[in-house]
């Protein structure tokens, strides 16, 4: 099995202002991830940027034209984010991240991109804080070069992977499973499976619920490639979020969903998604957990 491989770009991070999405966490995880050992394991690659023809497998083109000439329109308004050439690219470069893991994980069982995991993009327009939906970039790309023919999404964000859902709806090739915090963004769609969760939750109930799904997705679904989106904002801490579930609990889930995909030898593709928590470090030793958990799921 080849080395496993981290894709990522400073150029990931682009000026929003004092949004509240933290773009500077990709360059942070890059450099604690390097600092602390864990990315030695890893090959690090920087992607290419997705091309507008990747896109046009999930978006319309009259989105598309709105994005690529930075028009604030209907089509873009909802993402609810400034668009401007910078963060256009990053979010080329960071789709390009994604399809360039999902291909690596088909060669050496996992490959984790520091960046994407933009699941609430419709194919028709931006919405929270996403503009391209790379997940389904992504598994799209693989099937159009046929190197997969059933995909598995697993969306464990803390917020329901809407623009997924839509996307793959009726599409019984690719399971789309999304386990969120129910009373909360956004306005729902129908995944394959969905677990809404209620407030609150810990860490005991989550965790429990998580491992019965996967275990009714696996006994019915089998598929070729994992895409697995880590989202960080589950954790007790975020500032968007009321669930309650702990760091170590955010750890175990991440386990769960490697060890699920170890002992059926399916290929496994991570983004971060998304994370929030009011002490910035958190989110990111949250994501780099997770990055541990990927090199201990090669190793």
């Amino acid at each position: 099995m080849t080395r496993p491989a981290i894709l990522y770009s400073p150029a990931y991070r682009a000026d929003i202002g004092s949004h509240v999405f933290p773009m500077e966490k990709y360059a942070a995880l890059a450099g604690r991830l390097r600092r602390d050992g864990t990315g030695d394991g890893f090959e690090w690659l920087e992607p290419a940027p997705a091309e507008r023809a990747d896109l046009a497998l999930v978006h319309t083109e009259k989105y598309l034209d709105s994005f690529y000439s930075l028009r604030m329109d209907s089509h873009t308004w909802d993402s609810e984010i400034p668009l401007t050439s910078e963060l256009r690219d990053a979010f080329l470069l960071m789709t390009g991240g994604t399809v360039q893991a999902s291909r690596l994980a088909l060669e050496s069982g996992v490959a984790v991109n520091l960046g994407g995991g933009f699941h609430h993009a419709m194919p028709d327009r931006a919405e929270g804080f996403c503009y391209v939906n790379d997940l389904a970039v992504a598994t799209r790309v693989l099937m159009r070069d046929r190197l997969v023919q059933r995909a598995l999404v697993v969306d464990c964000d803390l917020h329901q992977g809407n623009g997924t859902a839509r996307i793959f709806g009726g599409d019984s090739d690719v399971y789309t499973f999304s386990i969120h915090q129910e009373d909360l963004y956004p306005m729902k769609e129908t995944s394959t499976m969905d677990i809404g969760l209620r407030n609150f939750v810990r860490d005991a109930e989550y965790l429990d619920l998580l491992a019965g799904a996967l275990n009714r997705i696996f006994s019915n679904f089998t598929p070729h490639i994992v895409l697995y989106q880590a989202g960080a904002d589950p954790f007790e801490g975020d500032q968007l979020g009321s669930l309650r579930v702990t760091k170590k609990g955010l750890e175990t889930r991440d386990r769960m969903v490697l060890e699920a995909c170890a002992a059926r030898k399916v290929p496994l593709a991570v983004t971060l998604g998304g994370g929030y928590a009011a002490d910035f470090n958190d989110t990111v030793e949250i994501h780099a957990n997770t990055v541990r958990g990927a090199a201990d799921f090669h190793g």
